[in-house]
């Protein structure tokens, strides 16, 4: 790829998928024009792909081109209005994907913006649609986030986004990553950063001074058997953080899943896996939440799992302490990166999951990680009674522990899993009493790697 032709930011749609898409904090400077390239689907038949600059629903108009094996024709975009660009049709979330390109020169002036389209939907059938068009939004603001979105669904996983910025012909971009690697790459204009997603392998172009962020797999919560006592939330992953990191040579990345929520038969959840950056000290998979039973103690990890009984401790300089419980059939909370999970006991303010760390929320915040500003929480206890919230996951993610809102009557509120990427503990299974499968534990979250260079 030619030098002046940079990866900004590449977004690959999860299994939940995803109702829009979006690349904010576009460089200001370094770059003249800017390209999108989305291939993908749709969970919806013939819906079509629609884009949007700087969260504005207004002055964009077009003239199409559109052709099939069978006929050709064209129109403007008056026919569909003009509050986005539109892209192709999507066939079906079950067949071939659709392919798009949107080219946008000179994306920072002062003048209105042309967009040309190419775009395609792939597949052997006569009918499917080829189309290339020419836009302009007619508005004199510089181009500072681009919006993709369905008109009707949402983007099914595996859907893939790339915006690349373009230099002037025979120029090196000013702004330029110095590395590849992760599930996003983007700059705010004083460090590069690469946020890992998934397992892969950081290689620099040359030798780096990095800030590493590393965080495991979260715990799973606890398992109650029908009958039993609230059981243990999961404790978060380990929770590392490294400054002035000498990388010169390529590094592998293992991002570590989270551990498996405890069965409603009255099981443990289990320990998330470690993550690792290179050789630096791995960390720790968070421990899991006990079942629920008296005497239990919940596993110990980056941070330790909590329990109806001790809660699991946690590795040093890493995460801190589950916690126990007890009386009323309240289990602990698993513990967070910021704090330890609170005791399970009688009353219903206690259980909840240790809360996470936001000393990094200007990270999450510039590759869109993160929950609120924090990561790492805690998964909550789970409860025997009581709807007061108290058995929530700590902040950054952690899963909320089972409860009903009543002793004895179903339906149980199920324990949720850990947030995704995170490393959050999962929620702990309520009591199950007159009830089935709602006494599980929740997931724990998968772990997550960031790394930051200055630009």
């Amino acid at each position: 790829m030619a030098a002046n032709y940079v990866l900004l930011e590449k977004i690959t749609v999860v299994a939940a998928g995803a109702t829009s898409v979006t690349f904010s904090g576009i460089p200001q400077t370094g770059y003249t024009d800017l390209k999108l390239v989305f291939s993908g689907n749709g969970t919806v038949s013939n819906s079509g792909s629609q884009v949007q600059f700087n969260g504005s629903s207004t002055g964009y108009t077009g003239r199409y081109l559109r052709g099939t094996g069978a006929a050709a024709d064209s129109y403007t975009q008056a026919a569909f209005g003009a509050t986005a660009i539109w892209g192709t049709y999507f066939n079906s979330s079950t067949v071939t994907p659709t392919s798009q390109e949107f080219y946008i020169p000179n994306y920072t002036s002062a003048n209105y913006k042309s967009v040309s389209v190419d775009a395609v939907e792939e597949g052997n059938a006569a009918t499917y649609y080829a189309f290339i068009s020419a836009h302009l939004w007619s508005n004199t603001a510089a181009i500072t986030s681009i919006s993709i979105f369905p008109d009707s669904g949402s983007f099914t996983q595996y859907s893939t986004f790339y915006l690349y910025g373009i230099a002037a012909l025979g120029t090196t971009p000013a702004i330029v990553p110095y590395a590849t690697g992760g599930d996003t790459i983007m700059t705010d204009g004083t460090y590069w950063y690469h946020a890992f997603k998934a397992s892969g392998t950081f290689t620099p172009a040359k030798g780096l001074s990095c800030d590493v962020l590393v965080v495991a797999g979260g715990g799973g919560g606890g398992g109650a058997a029908q009958g039993t006592n609230g059981s243990g939330g999961g404790g978060a992953g380990g929770y590392l953080a490294y400054t002035s990191q000498s990388v010169s040579t390529a590094q592998t990345v293992t991002l570590g899943a989270g551990g498996a929520g405890g069965a409603n038969t009255g099981a443990n959840g289990a320990q998330g896996s470690n993550s690792q950056f290179g050789s630096l000290t791995a960390s720790v998979g968070g421990g899991y939440g006990s079942l629920g039973a008296s005497g239990q103690t919940g596993g110990t990890g980056g941070s330790g799992g909590g329990a109806y009984g001790t809660g699991g401790s946690a590795t040093s300089g890493q995460g801190n302490a589950g916690a126990g419980a007890g009386s009323n059939y309240q289990g602990g909370g698993g513990g967070g990166a910021g704090s330890a999970g609170g005791n399970g006991g009688s009353g219903l303010a206690l259980g909840a999951g240790g809360n996470g760390l936001n000393t990094l929320s200007t990270w999450f915040s510039a590759t869109g990680t993160g929950v609120s500003g924090y990561i790492a929480g805690g998964g909550g206890g789970g409860q025997y009674f009581g709807a007061d919230g108290t058995h929530t996951g700590g902040s950054g993610g952690g899963g909320t522990g089972g409860f009903s809102a009543l002793p004895f009557v179903a339906p149980m509120t199920a324990a949720t899993s850990g947030t995704a990427n995170t490393g959050s503990g999962g929620g702990g299974g309520g009591n199950a009493e007159y009830t089935g499968a709602a006494g599980a534990g929740g997931s724990g979250g998968s772990g997550l790697v960031i790394v930051r260079y200055a630009v």
